[in-house]
């Protein structure tokens, strides 16, 4: 009575270890977790006190498909300053960035139809294309040079049937950040291919040296170009839902369509929440400061450990070194490091065929988790 696409979809590859870690710390066993891949800061204050204030002003209604005029217009304006692009209203869509990612296979893909999906890359991006039908297709990036675009790989993976091509920068997994050459690269792939580039930027505030440069920084791309971003990461509104969708104005009207009839809209308190953290700037620099520190106490902790491989993340809060332990996968030393040291982490598998031998550590917890958890890894024989 399933649907043959349901079926189609993959469970996650750490279910398992998640249904373990729960059962370990409701045996009382104190579980370092390193698979949290949300911030454990609290959503700042005064945006919550300003969605509250909305909310009993009677803000509890819907609003229009596309986000509230004024949060659109102010999403425009920033993105507009920020990356030296003129984007305005129209050419934005208010939505949780996770829907804002199905929602444009949706709107690009029919089935049959191939998307390159970065290895590695997040869990969703290929779940997601079996979704609408349509065939995912790996392309690498190269390990040797902090995990840029392979760019011949990609060149060899675009066919007839390509349509779009999913980038993230930063990367989850890897805390990696693609270049100026990189993006050069794919705005002519775009202008010479005709294909469209899905860019997941959520961690762009989250970059520890240099700045963040978005793929889009040409106005004449954006008929060719989708911009996903939001709030969760920049200012630990995860459980908010909220974030946005840049597009040429066609794409938005169509994307729109699909919210009108699944979401109606994002929750309104969400977005009032939304509207109030694009006037703070100081929290998410706080936080990324902190990340830093944590980064920094991870990186030389584990350079202490032989078995680690690392690359020093230039963004997000993970890590994501090579293991080298009596010829484990990754999900076999995620379970060892489990049920063994009671350290989770999520297995590099789960991310695409290249972390076989790759665990993802994220660092979104407290600098003296991140020090015990070093400690028990050293125990490693």
């Amino acid at each position: 009575m399933v649907s043959s696409v349901v079926k189609s979809v993959s469970p996650s590859a750490t279910i398992s270890l998640i249904n373990k870690e729960n059962a370990l710390k409701a045996a009382g066993k104190k579980v370092i977790s390193f698979s949290l891949g949300e911030p454990d800061f609290t959503t700042p204050i005064q945006i919550l006190d300003y969605a509250s204030e909305k909310m009993r002003e009677g803000y509890t209604h819907y609003t229009q498909s596309p986000g509230i005029p004024e949060l659109r217009k102010k999403i425009a304006e920033k993105f507009s300053i920020e990356k030296n692009v003129k984007i305005d209203d129209k050419s934005v869509l208010v939505t949780p960035t996770k829907f804002a990612l199905y929602a444009s296979y949706l709107a690009l893909l029919d089935p049959g139809d191939e998307i390159l999906i970065p290895d590695p890359g997040w869990v969703s991006y290929i779940e997601m294309a079996h979704l609408v039908g349509a065939k995912p297709v790996y392309y690498k990036l190269d390990e040797k040079r902090n995990f840029s675009l392979d760019q011949e790989d990609i060149k060899n993976r675009i066919g007839e049937k390509t349509k779009a091509i999913v980038i993230n920068s930063p990367n989850n997994p890897t805390g990696s950040v693609l270049s100026n050459e990189d993006l050069k690269f794919l705005r002519d792939i775009v202008r010479d291919r005709k294909i469209t580039v899905i860019s997941d930027e959520i961690y762009e505030k989250l970059v520890f040296e240099g700045k963040h440069e978005s793929f889009l920084n040409d106005f004449t791309l954006l008929e060719n170009s989708i911009i996903v971003s939001g709030f969760s990461k920049s200012h630990a509104m995860t459980g908010l839902r909220i974030g946005y969708m840049i597009s040429s104005e066609e794409m938005i009207k169509y994307v729109d369509r699909i919210q009108q009839h699944t979401m109606t809209c994002a929750a309104t308190y969400s977005q009032y929440a939304a509207l109030k953290a694009l006037d703070d700037d100081s929290s998410p620099e706080k936080m990324k400061m902190e990340y830093r520190k944590r980064r920094d106490v991870l990186v030389e902790g584990l350079k202490e450990i032989p078995i680690f491989k690392i690359n020093p993340p230039q963004a997000t809060f993970y890590m994501y070194p090579e293991i080298d332990y009596k010829g484990m996968d990754s999900m076999e030393f995620s379970n060892y490091l489990l049920e063994k040291l009671y350290i989770s982490v999520v297995p590099g598998i789960a991310f695409g065929p290249s972390g076989k031998y790759r665990i993802r550590i994220s660092f979104s917890t407290g600098i003296e988790n991140i020090k015990e958890g070093i400690e028990r890894l050293k125990n490693l024989k």
